[in-house]
């Protein structure tokens, strides 16, 4: 698995329970509102435009994807697609399964190695995103807060707002990876540490 380009990912199945997942030696996972760029971030981190659904309509997400890297290991790492919380316009029950799919996905998956939070850094944290920081935190899950949309916030704003989502997220400035899928901010700093999570 090379670190500097491209994640070499092929889709493997989706599924609303952990336990289907197929096994694997290591994984991260990417976790957000909906809307916030979840399968955007993916589709630049694998230099492919359709891996990931890529949709208009929040909420498009709704099961476990999981993607697995093509290598000639016989049991590669792999990335999970989490559902987006937050505004999507579904059934309030399909919704409601998401909390319980999300959490038993965190807290079961032994191969997991950090979830990515991304956070929407044009309009910044919400009380969601807060709440899965701490969920993480207090449950002991690694994780990597990923500011998404780097291109939508003006460059005279940019250090404030910098300086303003790492203080509402608790961390320091230097603790949030800024990116932007459709401009390539950040791309080969995140694939780097994706490299490392995987392989360390």
């Amino acid at each position: 698995m090379a670190g500097g380009g491209p994640l070499r990912l092929k889709f493997v199945k989706s599924s609303p329970n952990v336990d289907d997942l197929p096994d694997s030696p290591a994984e991260v996972a990417f976790a957000g509102r909906s809307n916030v760029g979840k399968s955007s971030l993916i589709n630049a981190l694998a230099n492919q435009k359709r891996l990931a659904e890529v949709s208009k309509t929040p909420g498009r997400t709704r099961l476990l994807n999981i993607f697995e890297f093509e290598t000639k290991e016989a049991n590669p790492p792999t990335v999970v697609d989490l559902p987006g919380y937050g505004y999507a316009k579904v059934p309030s029950h399909m919704k409601a399964n998401w909390g319980p799919m999300i959490e038993g996905y965190l807290l079961e998956r032994e191969s997991l190695r950090c979830v990515l939070v991304l956070v929407d850094g044009e309009i910044g944290p919400t009380k969601l995103d807060v709440g899965m920081l701490d969920w993480v935190e207090h449950n002991e899950i690694p994780y990597q807060i990923v500011a998404t949309k780097h291109d939508k916030v003006k460059s005279s704003k940019r250090q404030k707002r910098k300086k303003d989502l790492a203080n509402k997220c608790g961390v320091e400035q230097k603790d949030v990876i800024w990116v932007s899928a459709s401009k390539g901010v950040n791309i080969d700093t995140l694939r780097g540490r994706i490299h490392t999570w995987l392989t360390s």
